[in-house]
Parts: C-alpha cells; sequence; structure tokens
C-alpha cells in the first residue's frame, strides 16, 4: 500500500506541471487514495490547465484533521466525521459539508486453503473479538485464527469495529498499514482472516491468487457476496459502506467543480472501473 501510495504522490506531481490553475489538495483514505487518483487524472487531462489536483493517503483520521486544520481542501474518509471533529472544525472556521462518491463492499477475506465460505455477522465480530481462536470451532480445520485489520487511523478500522464487532478489536489482531499488506499477509498465512476494500481483492476481474472472499450472512439466513452490485444496490450485503469526501462549505468553484464531476455519469464511470460502486444507484434505491 506504501507504494501505491508513493506513486500516487508522483504521478500527481508529474502531472500538477504545466497547470497554470487553482491547486487543489486532497488528503485521507488509503481506501480511496486509489481511486481518486484516478478521478483526478480523468478530470485533469478534460480539462487541462483549469486547476491542479494532488491526492495523498495517510487514513481517513489524517485527511480529517488535515480539513480541520486548513491543510487540504478536501478530505477523503471511509467514515463519517465524528462529533468530536465536526466540533473542532466549526471552531476553527471549518464547516464540514459531507459527500458520498462511491460505494464500498468491505471484504472479509480468508487464505484460500480455508475450507469455509461462508460466516454471520455475528461470527465474524467474535473472531476479531477475540472470542473464537481456532477455526475448529467454527467448522474449520484445527488451525489457530490469525488476524489482519488496519491501523487506528483509518476509517475502515473504526467501520469495521463500529458495525461488525460493535466491541474492541483482539489484542491479537496484527494492525497493517493498507489493504495490500493485509492482502499479502492473508496469502501466506493458511490460519489468516483479514478484511479490505472490494477493489483491492482482485484486478482485471479476477481475485489474487491465495485469497477466497467470505459471503456475510446477518444471521441464519442466506449469506451474500460483495462482488455483485445487485447484493450492494439491495442493501443485502451488510458490510457495505459510503465514500465520502468532507469539504468546508466555503469552499472554492475549483473544489466544488471537481466534486460535481466526480459525481456525473462519467465521473461514476471512473468509480466502477476502479472496483467500487456507483453512488447514484445506491441511492436510487433508498
Amino acid at each position: 500500500m506504501k507504494k501505491s501510495i508513493v506513486l500516487c504522490l508522483v504521478v500527481s506531481g508529474l502531472l500538477s506541471l504545466g497547470f497554470s490553475g487553482d491547486r487543489v489538495r486532497i488528503n485521507g483514505s488509503d481506501t480511496m487514495v486509489n481511486l481518486v487518483q484516478k478521478l483526478s487524472e480523468v478530470y485533469m487531462n478534460k480539462k487541462p490547465g483549469l486547476c491542479s489536483l494532488s491526492v495523498n493517503g495517510g487514513g481517513s483520521g489524517t485527511g480529517i484533521a488535515a480539513l480541520i486544520n486548513q491543510k487540504t481542501d478536501i478530505a477523503n474518509s471511509s467514515r463519517p466525521m465524528k462529533t468530536k471533529e465536526i466540533d473542532q472544525a466549526k471552531k476553527k472556521g471549518i464547516q464540514p459539508r459531507q459527500i458520498a462518491i462511491g460505494i464500498d463492499a468491505l471484504s472479509v477475506i480468508v487464505n484460500d486453503k480455508n475450507p469455509l465460505t461462508q460466516l454471520s455477522m455475528e461470527t465474524v465480530g467474535k473472531i476479531f473479538k477475540g472470542e473464537i481462536t481456532n477455526w475448529q470451532e467454527i467448522g474449520g480445520s484445527n488451525k489457530p485464527i490469525s488476524l489482519y485489520g488496519r491501523q487506528p487511523n483509518s476509517g475502515t478500522f473504526d467501520f469495521f469495529r463500529e458495525h461488525v464487532l460493535a466491541a474492541e478489536y483482539s489484542k491479537n489482531m496484527h494492525q497493517m498499514n493498507g489493504n495490500s499488506q493485509i492482502i499479502e499477509s492473508v496469502r501466506h498465512d493458511e490460519g489468516s482472516i483479514g478484511y479490505v476494500g472490494v477493489a483491492y481483492v482482485g484486478q482485471g476481474g479476477k481475485l489474487y491468487k491465495g485469497i477466497k472472499i467470505l459471503s456475510i450472512s446477518t444471521g441464519t439466513g442466506q449469506s451474500y457476496t460483495p462482488l455483485l452490485e445487485a447484493n450492494i444496490i439491495s442493501g443485502k450485503y451488510p458490510i457495505a459502506r459510503e465514500l465520502y469526501q468532507y469539504i468546508d462549505t466555503k469552499s472554492r468553484r475549483s473544489v466544488d467543480d471537481f466534486i460535481q464531476w466526480e459525481l456525473s455519469k462519467e465521473g461514476q464511470k471512473v468509480v466502477v472501473n476502479e472496483g467500487f460502486y456507483p453512488i447514484t444507484d445506491r441511492l436510487s434505491k433508498r
């Protein structure tokens, strides 16, 4: 993941050269960094000279802090802003505005040698809380469970804790810096389980070798895969979330224009091409 972020920074710097227009700074979510980098590239290619867009990762909390401290124009966040963050922003004269630009189906992954194909939300929560520590307890092989998750400044860390565990993580969970690190760890650890954004589980429509995506149920009923858009639009897949951008309500025209383009059919096509789901379809079904 660190390599991806460095690449994004380099590409952003190169693309910014030659632009005489306004510079828009974007910081935050590592889950969103590749997506927003691609959106920025396409937008700048369509409207050369209008503005330059620089994209940095570092986690949702980092992006939100940058917005509060007026160090960025757009904060990418894979979780909603917390009440205390909104209060801090207002104290500094920032009135945060929330915009959802896409949908992520957070995916629970295991090593492909794991015989299980599905789990309930409750069981996943118990695993990451450390209440279930061996796969044999839930019908798998007699192997200790290895936990891989994100670091605390990650919006994904917060979202998964609040919506799946409703409690604190096990102290034995390995805290990784990004989706790619979790993927690599799960590929090489037969007893592993982790969670990643749906756009990071494969490339070109194919899953990365060595991992398996579990279908998830909310109880004893049917389980659903995050790989089918119909499951996301219908709300049947239970670990889907909006991907947000936060701006100041007093943002510049260049910031507003970029966000409006992201929400257009053309922008949402980029969202889909990058492996996420379009916000327009999700909202139209509500």
